[in-house]
């Protein structure tokens, strides 16, 4: 997902249903969860894949400010 940003993964899940879980796990402290959805088309919707670029700047954001 590098579309979202460096050492974002997704995991896939088959129900009969797809689910998706957009997550990033490249920091020492935590595996993040930066968005969960039903995926009902083909391709992932671009409002699904915006939150969770956004969510992940603003997690490098707050890890700047903590870390400092």
């Amino acid at each position: 997902m590098q579309d979202v940003g460096p050492g974002v993964r997704e995991i896939r899940i088959r129900t009969g249903e797809q689910f998706r879980i957009m997550y990033v796990a490249q920091f020492s402290e935590a595996v993040y969860v930066l968005h969960a959805f039903e995926k009902k088309s083909q391709q992932t919707a671009r409002h699904d894949i915006d939150l969770a670029k956004v969510r992940y700047r603003t997690l490098v954001a707050q890890r700047k400010r903590i870390h400092k």
